[in-house]
Parts: C-alpha cells; structure tokens; sequence
C-alpha cells in the first residue's frame, strides 16, 4: 500500500509539472549549488508576482516533459538536467529574468575552490589584528605587511586573486579575517526556454552597460550617416533643415540674389566693397594724372 501511495504521489506530481510546462511560454533552469535556503526565499517573495519557482527532481521533469506533447522542444532541455535544480515558470522575456536573477545575488565569504566574482583588491591599511600569526598568513598571499601601533597594517593595495579566478584554502582564510567577500552567490540561470528556442546560459548573460554602450556608438553613427547623405528622420530633420537653411542662405549671399533674410547682409557687403573701392581712388588718380600731362 505505502508503495502505491508513493507511485500516486508521482504521478499527481508529473501531472502539476506538465501542466506548468504548458502554462508559461518561459521555462528557465537554475542550479541550487551554493545558494542558501534563506537567500531563496527571499528571491522567491521578490519575484512572486512575476515567476513562479519550484524545486524539482529531475526524473519528475523528464517524465513530465515527456507528456507535453505540444511543446516538442522542451526534450531539448533534457540535457541539463543534472545536479540540484529549482525550475522558473514565467511569462517575462528570459534576459530580463536573468538579469533579475544576476541583480538578486550577494556577495559572500570565500571558501577553498570558490570562484572570485570580480578582481579582488586588499587595500592598505589597518587590517584591525595584533602582531602575531597574522603576519605570516597575509605575507603567505602576497600582502606586504608592516607593525604600527600595535596593529598590523597592509602597506599598499594588493591585487590577490583576479576575476574567474579559484581562490585557494590559504587565501578564502585570510579574506574572511580581514572581511572581505569576494564571492557572489544566488541563481544563475543554466538555460531557458522560449516559446520553442533554448538559450543557454552563455547567451543569456549581458553586460547591460556594455550593451548600452555600443547601441549609443551605432546611433551615433548611424546619425552621422544619414545627415550626411540627407536621409531624412524624425530624429535629423531639424539639423538637416538648418544644414540646408545654411547652404541656400550662403548660395544666395554668394550670388548677390536678394531675399528678405540676406538683403541686410548683401548691403553690408556692398558697403564695405564701396569702402574698399572709394579707398583706392586716391592711387588711381595719382597713376593717372602722369600719362595726362604727358
């Protein structure tokens, strides 16, 4: 009977994944490793009313992936379902959950094998211990170290392990002394589904101010072209009227043709012609003066 039991418990589960399958057109996958129970549940209350999360067996997925027939495409997630998951259910566009997922992370002390999140930098300064084992531990890692008051201090900032990089027993030791955490744990996501396409976690990774970047470098551009072949837009057609504006005012000027906005100009440039002209009278009249006498 307890068998019986466990076997209904099965397949009421694998009918609740197949009918969350079917419900949202986002289905992301995220590894549990490292991620804490406290830390969870408060990204579950924060996302509540956006994605529905749920920690599932990976046999319970195939299963019920295997019954959603109208979603064919999801057997490609079979794949990934290794290790320890919790499932996303969302309608949300998969990069914004994962940059909802990359905001919700903290940062958190090193232990041995951890990878640093970012290039970790101990700054100079008063690290707060007394003379002691302390010395050797920081000089072991690279930290130059010096005794003032009684204290020991680092005596210049000290790149200790760089970004990617696997920070070792020793050094996860002395970073938690001095309070440093160079690693960042919460959900990442393995791969998403979208309405038919699988995108992995590679994919789904954006460096938003990067990205922000490089779209205002082609606008730029992009306006710099079409102003210079006069392709009109809702965003050049003010600059390219004033360009034109320019260009006819300095045709007309130039051609002596007078229109309400030169006239005063082409006056001006008369007058100061005239003056140049009247200027010049005087050595002309002395030239000729000689071949009259004569």
């Amino acid at each position: 009977m307890p068998s019986q039991q466990v076997l209904q418990k099965k397949i009421s589960e694998v009918e609740e994944i197949t009918e969350l399958l079917g419900q949202y057109d986002v289905i992301g996958i995220a590894s549990l490793q490292k991620v804490r129970a406290a830390q969870l549940q408060e990204l579950k209350k924060k996302l509540s009313d956006k994605v529905f999360m749920k920690v599932i067996k990976n046999t319970i997925t195939r299963l019920a992936i295997e019954k959603c027939k109208e979603k064919p495409e999801l057997k490609k997630l079979e794949e990934y379902l290794s290790g320890s998951n919790i499932y996303l259910f969302t309608n949300l566009n998969p990069f914004k959950l994962a940059l909802l997922l990359e905001k919700g992370k903290v940062k958190t002390t090193a232990k041995a094998g951890d990878i640093a999140a970012f290039d970790v930098v101990v700054p100079a300064g008063n690290t707060g211990q007394p003379p002691g084992p302390i010395i050797s531990q920081l000089n072991a890692v690279g930290l130059p170290t010096r005794i003032e008051a009684g204290s020991v201090w680092i005596t210049k900032d000290t790149l200790v392990v760089k970004k990617g990089e696997v920070i070792s027993e020793r050094l996860a030791a002395v970073l938690s002394k001095l309070g440093i955490k160079p690693v960042e744990a919460g959900l990442a996501m393995k791969v998403a589904y979208d309405n038919g396409l699988i995108i992995t976690q590679e994919h789904l990774k954006i460096d938003v101010e990067e990205t922000l970047r490089e779209i205002s470098k082609v606008h730029e551009e992009a306006f710099a072209l079409s102003v210079s072949v006069a392709y009109p837009t809702k965003e050049n057609m003010v600059i390219l009227v004033q360009l034109a504006h320019h260009e006819a005012y300095a045709l007309s000027t130039n051609a002596v043709i007078p229109t309400k906005e030169n006239i005063a100009d082409l006056i001006r440039k008369a007058h100061v012609q005239m003056l140049s002209l009247s200027s010049r009278i005087p050595s002309l009249e002395g030239k000729t003066k000689p071949s009259e006498k004569s």
